[in-house]
C-alpha cells in the first residue's frame, strides 16, 4: 500500500513480522493490493514493513479485544472498510507426551493462535461480508488431521481454530450474498523460508512449505470463487 488513496483490496495481515508475513505482504502488494501489516512490536514491524515494497505498518497486541477495536477503527479512518483478513499470528510448543503438555504452553499457543484469530474475525467480520471479494485465511498444520501426543496441545488448538474458520464460513455463506466472501484454511506440515535454510544448510526440510508459495496462495484466493470452507493442504 503505497497511499491511502489507492483503490485496491484492503488487507490485514495479522502477524506481519515473520518471514512468512513479510513474503505474503509482498505478494498482495505486487499484485496490486493495499496491505496493512500489524505486529505486537512496533520495531519489528516497522522494519518487516520496509521489506515488502509499500506495505504500511500498525502495532497493536491482537490478543487484546479492546485494542483490536482500536486498531480496526484506525484503519477504517485512515485507509476505509477491509477487504481481506490474513491471520498469521502463531507459534508452536510440544511435549514428550499428553502428560507432559504443559499448562503454560496450552495458555501461549489458547492466546498467540486462537485468542487472536477470534478477536481479529470479529472486529473485521462485517467488513469481509459487505466486501465484494471479502477474504479471511489462515495457516493451519497437517497435524489436526494426524495428531500425535507430544503435539497434543498445538494440534487441538489448531483444529480449534480451523473450526472457527468454518463458523466464519457458515456465516459468510448465510449472508445476504454468500457467494462474495471466502473463509479459507491453508495447510502446512510447517514453513521454511531461506533465512532458515542458510542457518541449517545440512538439512533438506522435508514437506516443508516454502514462504513464497504460501505468499501466492494467498494471492491466488483474492477474485477466485467456490473457496467459502475449503481446507487447502499447500
Amino acid at each position: 500500500m503505497t497511499s491511502s488513496t489507492s483503490q485496491g483490496p484492503l488487507v490485514v495481515i495479522a502477524g506481519g513480522s515473520s518471514a512468512a508475513g513479510i513474503a505474503v505482504a509482498a505478494s498482495l502488494v505486487a499484485a496490486g493490493m493495499r496491505v496493512v501489516t500489524v505486529g505486537s512490536d512496533a520495531g519489528r514491524i516497522t522494519a518487516a514493513a520496509n521489506l515488502t515494497g509499500g506495505a504500511v505498518p500498525l502495532s497493536c497486541d491482537l490478543a487484546d479485544p479492546d485494542a483490536v477495536s482500536a486498531l480496526v477503527a484506525q484503519i477504517h479512518t485512515d485507509f476505509g472498510p477491509v477487504d481481506g483478513l490474513v491471520h498469521l499470528v502463531g507459534g508452536w510448543r510440544g511435549g514428550g507426551g499428553i502428560t507432559a503438555q504443559s499448562d503454560a504452553d496450552w495458555d501461549f499457543l489458547h492466546t498467540s493462535v486462537l485468542s487472536t484469530l477470534r478477536n481479529t474475525t470479529r472486529a473485521l467480520y462485517e467488513d469481509l461480508v459487505a466486501s465484494p471479494g471479502g477474504r479471511l485465511a489462515i495457516v493451519s498444520s497437517t497435524s489436526v488431521t494426524a495428531p500425535t501426543a507430544g503435539n497434543a496441545s498445538y494440534a487441538s488448538i489448531k483444529a480449534a481454530a480451523e473450526t472457527w474458520v468454518q463458523s466464519v464460513a457458515q456465516g459468510f455463506s448465510s449472508s445476504a450474498t454468500p457467494e462474495q466472501s471466502a473463509a479459507v484454511v491453508l495447510v502446512v506440515k510447517a514453513l521454511v523460508d531461506d533465512t532458515m535454510r542458510a542457518r541449517s544448510p545440512e538439512r533438506s526440510f522435508p514437506g516443508f512449505t516454502d514462504v513464497a508459495v504460501l505468499a501466492q496462495a494467498v494471492t491466488s484466493l483474492f477474485g477466485k470463487p467456490g473457496l467459502n470452507g475449503a481446507r487447502i493442504i499447500l
